[in-house]
This record gives C-alpha cells, sequence and structure tokens, in this order.
C-alpha cells in the first residue's frame, strides 16, 4: 500500500514542505527506515542521523532542519506519526464479542454486557466480570475473583482465588496473579512449614501488569496495586505489598514483602528492594539499586547497596581513582624505603639534612 505525502499531510494535520507528490510505502523509525518510506525525527540531536538515512521523507519538529528530502512539520511528532503508522499497518479487528462455546464458564459466574470469552478460558465459581472485559484464550480466572469493566486479560494469565481487578486494567500474558506468598517457619521437626495464605490480591482501576509478572497474595489480607501503577515485565511483588498511585516499576525488580510506597515512584530495571521498607513519594530508584531501608520522598537513590545519587556518584568518582591512587601509595612506599634506608646509613643524621 502506498499513498502520496501529501495525503499523510492532510491526515496528521502538519505543515508539508517539499513535493507533494513523493510516493510513501511505508514508515519505520530512523534505525530501520528504507527508501520510500517516511521516518521521523523529534529534536535537533536526530538531524545528522536523518541526513544519513534513506527515507523519502520524515516527519519533524519545527526545531529540525531538514533540507535534502521532504518533510512534515508538526507540533507533536509522536503523535503524527502514530497516525501514519497506524495508516499502513491498521489494527487488526478483533473478534465479536461472544463467550465461546470452547470456554468454560460457571454457571455461578456473573458477566456484564459485551463480555468477551475466548476459546480455552476457564472462568471459576462466583466469579463476577464487568462489561466490556475481556479474558483471552488459555486465561484462568479461579472462583470468587472480581474483574471490573474494560478489562483486558491476555493469553495464560492466571488469577488465584479471590482476586480483584479494578476498571480498565490489563494484564498481559502469562501473568499470576494471587500466587502463594514465600513465607515459612520451621516446625518442630525441622520441616519448613507453609505460613498461612488467606489473603488475595486487589488491583485499582487503570493498572497494567506485564507479560510473566507475579503479584503474591497477603498473609491475611490483600497485596494492593492502587490506581494507574504500570509494572512491566517480569517483575515480582511479593505478599502484604502495598503499592501506591501511578507508580511505574521496570522490568525485572524484585519487591520483597510489606514493602510499601507512596504515589509516582518511579523503579528502574532490576532494582532490588528489602521487605518492610516504605519507599516515599516521587522517589526514584535507579537501575540495579539495591535498597535495603526506607526512602525519602523525592529522593533518587543509586547503587548497591543504594545511597542518595549525588553521595552515590562521589563514591563512584572515588572508585574510578583508585588506579591512581594505587600508583601514588607505591610511589610514596618506594620514597619512604629509600628514605628509612639512608637514615639506617647515617643513624645521626636527620633523613632532611645534607652529609657534611
Amino acid at each position: 500500500m502506498s499513498t502520496t505525502l501529501a495525503d499523510l499531510a492532510e491526515l496528521v494535520q502538519g505543515r508539508l514542505q517539499g513535493d507533494p507528490t513523493t510516493k510513501i510505502s511505508g514508515a519505520a523509525t530512523l534505525e530501520v527506515a528504507e527508501a520510500g518510506q517516511i521516518t521521523l525525527a523529534d529534536h535537533t540531536v536526530r538531524a545528522q542521523r536523518l541526513a544519513n538515512s534513506p527515507a523519502a521523507a520524515a516527519i519533524i519538529s519545527a526545531d529540525v532542519v531538514c533540507q535534502d528530502r521532504p518533510t512534515i512539520v508538526v507540533d507533536q511528532v509522536h503523535e503524527a506519526f502514530k497516525l501514519v503508522v497506524a495508516h499502513f499497518r491498521p489494527a487488526r479487528l478483533r473478534p465479536q464479542r461472544a463467550i465461546s462455546s470452547q470456554a468454560v464458564v460457571s454457571p455461578s459466574a456473573q458477566l456484564g454486557e459485551d463480555v468477551s470469552i475466548h476459546p480455552l478460558a476457564t472462568i471459576g465459581d462466583d466469579v463476577t466480570i464487568g462489561s466490556g472485559s475481556t479474558i483471552h484464550s488459555g486465561a484462568r480466572i479461579m472462583a470468587g475473583c472480581t474483574i471490573g469493566s474494560n478489562v483486558e486479560v491476555f493469553p495464560n494469565a492466571v488469577l488465584y482465588e479471590d482476586t480483584r481487578v479494578g476498571d480498565r486494567s490489563i494484564i498481559h500474558a502469562g501473568a499470576v496473579l494471587g500466587a502463594y506468598g514465600f513465607g515459612y517457619r520451621k516446625n518442630s521437626e525441622g520441616k519448613h512449614e507453609l505460613s498461612a495464605q488467606l489473603g488475595y490480591v486487589e488491583l485499582g482501576c487503570d493498572v497494567e501488569i506485564g507479560a510473566c509478572t507475579t503479584v503474591d497474595r497477603g498473609t491475611y489480607g490483600p497485596t494492593v496495586i492502587d490506581d494507574g501503577t504500570k509494572i512491566d515485565d517480569l517483575v515480582q511483588v511479593a505478599h502484604n505489598c502495598r503499592l501506591g498511585k501511578h507508580n511505574l516499576i521496570c522490568g525485572q525488580v524484585g519487591i520483597a514483602g510489606s514493602t510499601t510506597t507512596g504515589d509516582y515512584v518511579v523503579m528502574a530495571g532490576q532494582v532490588g528492594v528489602r521487605d518492610h521498607v516504605h519507599i516515599g513519594t516521587g522517589a526514584v530508584l535507579c537501575s540495579k539499586a539495591g535498597i535495603p531501608n526506607d526512602v525519602a520522598e523525592g529522593e533518587v537513590m543509586l547503587g548497591q547497596p543504594a545511597t542518595p545519587l549525588r553521595r552515590q556518584k562521589v563514591q563512584m568518582a572515588a572508585i574510578a581513582k583508585l588506579p591512581e591512587m594505587r600508583r601514588q601509595l607505591r610511589a610514596m612506599q618506594r620514597l619512604l624505603e629509600e628514605l628509612q634506608e639512608k637514615s639506617e646509613e647515617n643513624p645521626g643524621q636527620h633523613p632532611g639534612e645534607k652529609a657534611a
């Protein structure tokens, strides 16, 4: 499918510069754009890469200078490019909302209007699913779960008993909500005995749970993920945690039991958080930070163990100087040895004095 640059400019309501009849066959980013395609440059730092691109045209912001090919100038580059990509690769039509005859749905489940349940999904006893929600193939919604309106549960996700999911939340493939918490006590026979697993998981509204992420149930009450929090793939949230509103939790983060967070907390990739700590509102935990203690509101933490960013930078700068400092120390040791030898040769003479 191809179109003219003029048609794309009209689509995105942008200002066309160059030949309006330029044929465009697709859209791609600067890294992979090919001849005949349109690309994007959202900042002046990308101008050089744009100059080296074989793309036939570009969507650019007003501060980007491009004179070697036609362009469309817009205020919001990514919003415009999103429309163009969708033009060339329109979203696939979803199947008509229905309950598949190949799904297993308990007679005691309560389903709202326009609920879609795909083949091989399993809906347990006393489950409630709100209107407009979609349960994809292979997902398992166990007994007593409550799912709000316009929720999407992707294939092979598992919701253990009594899990609660707020409106408009998204649960990606392979996620597990409500698995048993990792808590044991040693009994009189010296065996590890599983702690109580009487709680559940509660998601607020507009929460997103990434693929293969696990949120464990509470011991007696809920593990809570509050409204608007977004959790990436391969994240572990342990039992009894309570995460605040609009947190961003990146891939491979591990949050140990009974940890709490304020709102708008950011945890970058591979952060590890100890149990029973509190992360204050607006705190940022940088990639691979190891958090052993509470973190104050708005603090930026880095390192293992993590310390405030400024202190960690000073420590890292000092570590970078260690090879030079080691050489200096060796030189000082050699000088000291020389002075000691001279002192031993002239026992009555001060090391700094010249011999008569």
